[in-house]
């Protein structure tokens, strides 16, 4: 079969791969969802014991053991590490991860912890794309594809939505809309979808009833926009602090992991609403059955964004489209009743109508992906009708929530690190090169206790303007000497025997190592105004790298790009 793939055309190749990754894709999806399905009933029969507060911190505990220890993977929600793949492995992903952070999740959200399953299924199904593509021996450009389409089987099979998932592999994984991404990532979607809808029935995850919007509805919009974008930023700054603060206080991961867990059930003993995914909770507010009290659900929505950055915070597997349904429809819900409490005689369209519109301003706020936040909430509830006021709000949301935070929750860590390069960008485009191939080696070694003359003479046999200088005897680097600088010193012959090299090089100058990011080399040749730099390592030179090897082997890696 890989041979009969191999001497295909490359689209069609990449389409009949992505239907095997879609079909595996969504087999993972559906196994979670029945896993947490029964862990989550069986656990759900203790409830009413006093120790129940102790699950989210065992499972999570639990979980930690599992992933760190047993399959040695990386915790959090994963999606970071899938688009660092992307961007600075060609892809490559590791096989475990196709189960491991699975496991976690299951462990994490069946005892309670606030998360959702669909990070750890777009890892699972990155995965599988990623080492199916190994497996038929593909290039790096037709691996990240496919890395792609196992994102988009996941996200489509979990919600039932293939445009959804379509959407978010493009918009927040591979982060460009190009044809040859499109049509393997919609057919991997479909299948994935359809595979779904064969294991567990074709359901609308949140049916909503129609309702009447009118102008002031739509002009309301414009207020829970400002709502979802603050709560947006409220989520992810706690997120990033209590990882940031925990990793600092608490070194061990499992503890790390058990003290998240243990706060988390500390918060359900006071507001129970908090714990596990909470699409139960969210079908009560969409069908219109949530008690009221306006304090309570404000109580909530600060509880649910601490119960979520304690969980992902703390390092578990899970993803947080599901606690930003929870969040976004409670914000919803909260904006609604205040609107009501302040205009009562304006004929509002209803609580399910603002928790829809909720939803998808925070989902579109935390990953920036406004056409991901659309088209989710608008296949979860079958609600095309609410289309208008879900792309209002979506983008504004969106737009206001990147003011304060330029990128979204998946990026930010990449960032941080460095380890964020985005499709035909300068900082992707010179990821992809080397700096091996970069070197030249056809350098002439001087020493510092040779005579101007013996330069000279050195000078002569060469076209270069750069001369390295090292220790004679240990191979040292010491420094550069660069002609422009000892030009007049070169014409003078009276000083010939008298000037020594060491006199003349220049021991200052900026080196580059073999573990330098290339985007971090040219900044380096801008910042020091020059046109060609030594690359050492362990104190030994091992060549020059010129800005016009690097600006020619861009051109090149940018054609290449262009064609694919």
């Amino acid at each position: 079969m890989r041979h009969f793939l191999l001497h295909l055309d490359e689209r069609l190749q990449l389409i009949i791969i992505a239907t095997l990754v879609g079909i595996f894709g969504a087999v993972g999806s559906v196994a979670l969802n029945r896993s947490l399905a029964i862990v989550s009933g069986w656990l759900h029969t203790l409830h009413g014991h006093w120790y129940v507060f102790l699950f989210p911190a065992c499972g999570a505990i639990t979980a930690s053991i599992f992933l760190n220890q047993i399959t040695k993977d990386v915790g959090g929600h994963g999606v970071p590490e899938v688009i660092y793949s992307i961007s600075k492995r060609g892809g490559l992903l590791r096989l475990r991860s196709t189960y491991s952070h699975l496991v976690s999740c299951l462990l994490t959200i069946a005892s309670g912890g606030s998360a959702g399953p669909e990070a750890p299924v777009v890892v699972s199904g990155s995965s599988i794309g990623s080492n199916i593509a190994s497996f038929f021996r593909l290039k790096d450009r037709q691996r990240i594809v496919l890395v792609g389409c196992g994102a988009a089987a996941a996200i489509a099979a979990i919600f039932n939505a293939p445009v959804a998932g379509i959407a978010f592999a493009i918009e927040a994984i591979l982060g460009e809309w190009t044809l040859i991404n499109v049509i393997p990532i919609a057919v991997s979607s479909v299948v994935g979808t359809e595979i779904s809808r064969l294991l567990q029935g074709n359901q609308i995850p949140f049916q909503n009833r129609l309702f009447t919007i009118a102008v002031p509805d739509l002009i309301a919009c414009l207020g829970l926009a400002v709502f979802t974008a603050f709560g947006s930023i409220a989520l992810m700054r706690m997120l990033r602090f209590i990882e940031g603060r925990s990793k600092a206080l608490i070194p061990y991961e499992w503890i790390r992991a058990g003290a998240g867990g243990l706060s988390v059930g500390i918060i359900a003993l006071l507001l129970p609403q908090v714990l596990g995914e909470g699409y139960e909770i969210i079908r009560t507010i969409i069908e219109r059955r949530f008690p009221p009290g306006i304090y309570i659900i404000g109580l909530i929505i600060v509880a649910k964004i601490m119960a979520t950055s304690l969980t992902i915070g703390s390092g578990r597997s899970g993803g947080l489209f599901a606690p930003c349904l929870v969040i976004g429809s409670f914000i919803g819900l909260f904006y609604q009743r205040c609107l009501v409490e302040l205009l009562p005689s304006v004929s509002w369209a209803g609580e399910s109508y603002f928790a829809l519109l909720g939803m998808a301003g925070l989902i579109s706020s935390v990953m920036q992906a406004p056409m991901t936040g659309i088209f989710l909430i608008v296949e979860i509830t079958g609600s095309y009708h609410v289309l208008i006021s879900v792309v209002l709000l979506s983008v504004i949301s969106a737009t206001l929530s990147h003011y304060f935070e330029p990128s979204s929750v998946y990026h930010q860590e990449l960032i941080a690190r460095g380890g964020l390069a985005r499709p035909h960008t300068d900082k992707r485009i010179l990821s992809e090169l080397n700096i091996m191939e970069l070197l030249e080696k056809d350098c002439h070694i001087v020493y510092p206790e040779m005579f101007l003359k013996d330069l000279v003479s050195v000078v002569k046999q060469t076209n270069r303007n750069y001369f390295p200088v090292e220790n004679s005897k240990t191979g040292e680097f010491l420094g550069m000497i660069h002609l422009d600088n000892v030009r007049s010193y070169l014409f003078d012959p009276v000083l010939y025997n008298s000037v020594l090299v060491e006199e003349l090089m220049n021991t200052k100058v900026a080196i580059i190592s073999l573990d330098d990011n290339l985007s971090d080399v040219f900044d380096l040749f801008d910042r020091t105004h020059s046109f060609s730099l030594p690359v050492v390592q362990d104190k030994k030179f091992l060549g020059l790298i010129s800005k016009a090897t690097i600006l020619d082997h861009y051109r090149k890696e940018l054609m290449v790009q262009e064609e694919i």
